[in-house]
């Protein structure tokens, strides 16, 4: 009868334990999920320390369906029920089932509704972390140093639709009404830069009231209407100010920076306060 009695003692601590761990993991769990990541793992440890101890107790009353008292004072020691056999003289223990979901539900009760705003918020935080893709895009100082030229930042970048010109355009320059030197091919590249920085201009203007990038002859593919009211692409020249002092002009208009103008057969162009004028012609103007 004590080898009885120290078997049922110790199932009934088992199954104590058993009960305490399924609790002490499900609060783990709660509190672990703060963690992210690690929070995670721990929950689901959590998970497993509760299920081993349901396990504890489903082993515990297997237990107690065999083991038999013959003392009443055990039901009053240990507070649980015993059934008397009179026949026999021996009591039939019965342990009664512990409903650990209602633990579990009365534990999640307790958690404070802003903790669980918090655990949401976490867990879409890191959602979004994940999702988020690294960007390779060129910032800021690393974009301007591409656009670098002898060790000068470029005021100007070509646009997407910059081409070279199938028409052969030249400048033909004059002061004082009197043609100066041979006229500026400028028809071999897409883009010609004018002002007195000399280690960056392609056609220098070395007058004191120009700036150093002083404005841009950019060529562009471009959308025209036909005669026929069709619609067809060309490369046209166009003249854009780079925020120069003196400004820039076409045909004795000043025109405004950073914005580009189409240039014309027989337009006339001066930067700032030079007396140099430069004519735009091609191989085939006539005079």
């Amino acid at each position: 009868m004590d080898e009885d009695l120290d078997k049922m003692i110790h199932g009934q601590a088992e199954m104590m334990k058993g009960v305490i761990q399924g609790v002490e993991g499900l609060m783990g769990m709660i509190e672990k999920a703060f963690a992210g990541s690690k929070g995670r793992i721990m929950m689901i440890e959590g998970i497993l320390q509760e299920r081993e101890g349901q396990t504890g107790m489903r082993a515990m009353v297997n237990q107690g369906d065999h083991l038999g008292v013959g003392d009443q004072c055990l039901q009053k020691s240990i507070g649980i029920g015993v059934d008397m056999n009179p026949a026999s003289h021996r009591g039939h223990l019965e342990v009664q089932h512990v409903d650990t979901s209602s633990v579990t539900d009365a534990a999640s009760r307790s958690v404070d509704p802003d903790s669980l705003v918090k655990m949401n918020a976490t867990a879409e935080a890191l959602e979004a972390k994940e999702k988020q893709k690294p960007s390779f895009e060129l910032s800021g100082k690393l974009a301007e140093e591409t656009n670098r030229v002898a060790g000068v930042n470029l005021l100007h970048s070509e646009p997407p639709e910059a081409r070279k010109s199938d028409i052969r355009w030249r400048l033909y320059v004059f002061k004082g009404g009197e043609p100066l030197d041979e006229p500026l091919y400028v028809h071999r590249m897409s883009s010609y830069l004018f002002g007195r920085e000399r280690k960056v201009a392609d056609i220098p203007t070395d007058h004191p009231s120009c700036s150093k990038q002083h404005a841009v002859l950019q060529y562009r593919l471009v959308e025209k209407e036909q005669p026929d009211g069709m619609m067809s692409k060309q490369v046209r020249p166009y003249l854009m100010d780079l925020g120069s002092t003196n400004g820039t002009f076409i045909n004795e208009n000043r025109i405004e920076p950073s914005r580009y103008y189409e240039l014309f057969e027989k337009d006339t162009i001066k930067f700032g306060n030079s007396s140099r004028e430069y004519v735009l012609l091609h191989e085939n103007s006539k005079d």
